[in-house]
């Protein structure tokens, strides 16, 4: 059965190709995964964005310089194994391509994971580079597939978010009362987790900044203290210290939101769901106040499992991994409405209705192109 591949341009995201491929012959200690169902949302419209400043496309190489793979998020089995550690029939979590199979080669196995060690990936961050084994992840159940891959991911980016502000004690927004945070795309799964973790916080005050037709849903979520629309900024004292967290990376509201608060601590900027209003290259030099400053979450992984140890950083991800998908999946207040996609041409449609942020954003989208 051929590999299928759904590839984008690098240098216009909007441009995509379906490719099919015959597989190779696996070399000794690799093994063929075929990707069941992945997560697709506004963090892989980051990934692919960011994709030559960040290193994303570096992950999984197409042979083909005019297109690229948009990193996924989602869950395989083993299909063919040449590695004595890694049965046929294994299911794994980890990082992946926007295809229906890819080729590891795992290395330094424990029961609970193993990384990829092909030679592309030794400089690239590790975090990206683990595949969590099913059998024995702690994170795992089987009948929730689908929301660990919509929201694992960016739930620790969520939470990474939350533990950095406090770390570094939200850059002395807080100092004499509540420190006001200001989330962009405060509809995105990223922002609802940031805002979730930010919200069990009596410090903080969590301002949500989305679209006018956003504007209920946000406030539904019961995380935010109070949500605005992006051109209501006058609402909010032009002299707050206060710190922003770009989800959105619309060009025109950062700079607004540099030009109007005076007391600007920090400015965060993590994605870039507003692909079409991305800010000029070289245009965070030209902000007053504080550099627009991108967050690389590994860095803040690296450093706490440095400080905490890796088991005790697991065990309080797992902590909060819990009471966000309690909330999130709460029978009597579902948050998130799975669709389920089928298919290359299935996901070459879905593609730009993700990229330009439209659709309901209760509605969550998980893809397979596995026949």
């Amino acid at each position: 059965m051929p590999t299928t591949d759904f590839l984008v341009h690098p240098t216009d995201l909007g441009q995509t190709h379906l490719r099919e491929r015959e597989d190779t012959p696996l070399e000794p200690g690799q093994v063929r995964l075929g990707i069941d169902r992945f997560a697709l949302t506004a963090n892989n419209v980051t990934y692919a964005a960011f994709g030559d400043g960040m290193g994303y496309w570096r992950f999984f190489p197409t042979g083909d310089e005019a297109w690229r793979f948009v990193p996924v998020w989602g869950f395989a089995r083993v299909l063919q194994s040449t590695h004595p550690g890694v049965a046929v029939g294994e299911r794994v979590y980890g990082f992946f391509p926007t295809s229906s199979k890819v080729v590891l080669t795992p290395g330094r196995l424990s029961p609970e994971r193993f990384t990829d060690t092909a030679a592309h990936r030794a400089e690239l961050p590790a975090v990206y580079n683990q595949y969590f084994r099913c059998a024995s992840d702690p994170l795992y159940t089987a009948d929730t597939e689908d929301i660990q891959a919509l929201l694992r991911p960016l739930f620790i980016t969520s939470w990474l978010i939350d533990d950095f502000l406090g770390d570094n004690a939200f850059f002395g927004a807080a100092e004499g009362g509540r420190a006001t945070v200001l989330l962009s795309s405060a509809s995105s799964k990223t922002a609802y987790g940031t805002a979730f973790q930010l919200a069990q916080r009596p410090d903080v005050r969590v301002v949500g900044l989305t679209s006018d037709g956003n504007r209920a849903f946000c406030e539904g979520l019961g995380c935010y203290d109070e949500v605005l629309a992006y051109g209501e900024l006058d609402r909010i004292a032009a002299d707050v210290p206060c710190v922003y967290v770009d989800f959105a990376g619309n060009g025109e509201l950062r700079r607004a939101i540099h030009e109007r608060f005076g007391q600007l601590r920090y400015s965060m900027v993590i994605g870039n769901t507003h692909v079409d209003q991305r800010a000029p290259e070289g245009s965070a030099k030209t902000l007053p106040g504080p550099r627009a400053t991108f967050f690389f979450a590994p860095t803040q992984i690296k450093k706490r499992t440095g400080e905490w140890g890796a088991e005790a950083f697991g065990q309080k991800l797992a902590q909060g991994w819990q009471a966000f998908t309690a909330r999130a999946t709460r029978a009597d207040a579902p948050w998130l409405r799975v669709e389920q996609h089928r298919g290359s041409a299935a996901l070459q449609a879905l593609w730009p209705t993700v990229m330009h942020g439209r659709g309901d954003p209760h509605a969550a989208h998980v893809v397979s192109l596995a026949p």
